[in-house]
């Protein structure tokens, strides 16, 4: 089994530990994507999830396999090693950056697992709370949060900047986050936005009930977990296309039904537009006035 350096030993211990894994290019940057495996905004239905290729779309290549982890690594050489986070792992990561302001706040952050950064900073290791995660801790400069839909890099890596490697700092296990550390890793709710006004033109050729079909697509967006938000959209999308073909609703208020969706989902402008302009395509449905 061909390999150079530490990183495969590590990444199995890691794997056999539970943590997903995968490689970083340079930059700590995910590997590009191979040309079969088209963008977002060219085909929001292809999941990066169900993708089988070893290197494509980021943390979505993380894997626990053994054989699958080595091929990673002969792919890949002098790549960064990283840990997928988030609840497929029981993992979150408070990410201290001194640099911007981040400093271990003792009363608040049990000891845990920890890791020193290759930039001086910090990863503490936190069993995740189970619930829905900011990008931020509320209130506190220069500390992220990696959970679902994130990653961190784990040691032996080197810091691609200062040359410095990440380091695992005593043996100390991971702990569950006090209730107070939670509270402020919660997502600020933003103000409410009006609910987008939908007017349903006729009860549609063959839709027994257009209201209950729109309501059950915009639905399984507004509860989808995190990580698997924009190909709900896109499937909702394709959903409500078929509805707008019937001739149950206009084009324009499918859109902003969807798109009102998106937005209370906390997905960003691109994916939202990507995933229903990709849903209405995929059923040859137009949206006039809306730019693909």
């Amino acid at each position: 089994m061909p390999h150079s350096g530490p990183t495969l030993p590590a990444a199995l211990a890691l794997a056999a530990e539970g943590f997903p894994v995968f490689l970083l290019a340079g930059g700590k940057r995910p590997v590009a994507n191979c040309p079969a495996c088209p963008k977002v905004s060219e085909d929001p239905g292809h999941d990066p999830q169900a993708c089988t290729c070893l290197t494509c779309h980021g943390f979505y290549a993380a894997t626990r396999d053994p054989d699958r982890i080595a091929a990673l690594v002969t792919a890949v050489p002098g790549g960064m090693l990283a840990i997928r986070t988030g609840r497929i792992c029981n993992l979150c990561v408070l990410d201290i950056d001194p640099r911007n302001g981040g400093t271990v706040l003792p009363d608040l952050m049990p000891p845990t697992r920890c890791v020193r950064t290759g930039s001086g900073g910090w990863h503490l290791y936190y069993d995740h709370p189970g619930v829905p995660l900011a990008a931020k801790l509320c209130g506190h400069d220069g500390i992220d949060i990696k959970a679902d839909g994130g990653y961190v890099v784990a040691p032996p890596s080197v810091h691609p900047s200062t040359g410095q490697p990440y380091r695992r700092v005593g043996d100390r296990p991971m702990v569950e986050m006090p209730p107070p550390l939670v509270a402020l890793c919660r997502p600020v709710d933003p103000p409410a936005a009006p609910a987008a006004t939908v007017t349903l033109i006729s009860q549609g050729q063959g839709i027994s009930s257009p209201t209950a079909l729109l309501a059950a697509h915009l639905d399984a967006v507004a509860r989808a977990p995190q990580g698997t938000r924009r190909t709900t959209l896109y499937g909702a999308a394709r959903g409500v296309a078929r509805m707008v073909a019937a001739g149950a609703l206009t084009p324009a208020a499918a859109y902003d039904a969807l798109y009102d969706a998106g937005v209370r989902a906390q997905q960003i402008h691109r994916d939202i537009h990507a995933a229903i302009v990709g849903g209405f395509r995929a059923e040859s449905v137009a949206i006039p006035g809306i730019a693909a």
